[in-house]
């Protein structure tokens, strides 16, 4: 397989990378401004992340793709109509960063209802020396709402549970077989929690939605945690509800625009902000990288895929 030419949208993992190397004959488009004539018939397999997949003028550019591995759950950056139309197959890595992802979840929630990287500057900044932190919130017991009950939403609503809180959810359908209360639209779900964690895949019908009348529903004392992808919260409409006060927080690892993050957050102290590390373990990345090359290696060999999308 070492004349098969694989497509790397962006620089992602060391590891992958050299895995890639070993079996197949990686390009590394960041390397190219402009995408070369002399390696668009030579690409059989493009390989993208949560950021950077392959829209209908890529895959319209490569006559020879057959299949797109993203190195991610997420497949919101991968045209799939287009790859339907054209007989591509698609892959992404779920299960394999379900744990990291819920467990970091619930770490931004500590430190937001905790006020853990508040409580590390005053330390740092030797302000402790001068009287007491101000005091934080309770987790334990706290009324949490999930948008999504997927795998990742049911493992954080699992970890909820260890801190005996009362778990609610909204999904797309009714999960009796979980026991935990359901709510037919998401301003209900707000209305009836403490903490609001965003864990639902990225569609059409899922950009935006959470809004402002999500987050008035939510209400002053309410937080927001988005695990999930930017474009699920209306970031503006955030920005105002926080400054407001008619939100009471939020810890985000995901953003609408990312590397971009609107500055008006970056002065409140009832915010944590993340640069979308869900994933990001040394253990998850590289079973990840096994499962895209394992993919892969099905596909070419003629086998069934692991982890099929399309």
């Amino acid at each position: 397989m070492e004349s098969i030419g694989v497509l790397m949208m962006c620089p992602m993992s060391s590891y992958l990378e050299n895995e890639l190397q070993k079996r197949f004959n990686p390009v590394r488009f960041w390397n190219f401004p402009v995408f070369l004539e002399t390696h668009r018939n030579s690409i059989r397999a493009v390989v993208g992340n949560a950021s950077t997949g392959a829209d209908a003028e890529l895959i319209d550019g490569l006559p020879k793709l057959e299949i797109i591995s993203s190195f991610s759950v997420g497949i919101d950056k991968i045209d799939l109509g287009k790859c339907k139309e054209k007989g591509i197959r698609v892959t992404n890595t779920p299960d394999v960063l379900t744990e990291d992802v819920a467990d970091l979840a619930i770490g931004l929630i500590l430190a937001l209802l905790r006020r853990l990287c508040e409580c590390d500057r005053y330390v740092r900044s030797r302000k402790w020396e001068y009287g007491d932190f101000q005091l934080a919130t309770k987790f334990s017991g706290k009324s949490v709402g999930i948008l999504g009950l997927g795998r990742i939403g049911t493992a954080i609503a699992k970890r909820a549970e260890a801190f005996s809180c009362p778990v609610s959810y909204y999904s797309r359908r009714v999960k009796p077989d979980l026991g935990y209360k359901y709510y037919p639209t998401v301003v209900e779900l707000a209305q009836n929690s403490d903490i609001l964690v965003v864990a639902c895949p990225l569609t059409d019908e899922t950009r935006h939605i959470v809004n402002r009348h999500v987050m008035d529903a939510l209400g002053a004392k309410g937080v927001l945690i988005n695990i999930g992808r930017g474009p699920h919260v209306d970031e503006q409409e955030l920005v105002n509800a926080l400054t407001e006060g008619r939100l009471g927080g939020a810890a985000l690892d995901v953003f609408e625009q990312e590397p971009h993050v609107p500055e008006e957050l970056f002065p409140l102290e009832n915010v944590v902000l993340l640069p979308h590390v869900g994933s990001s373990t040394v253990e998850t990345e590289n079973a990840m990288a096994d499962l895209v090359v394992a993919n892969l290696e099905a596909h070419f060999a003629g086998k069934s895929l692991l982890t099929p999308v399309v």
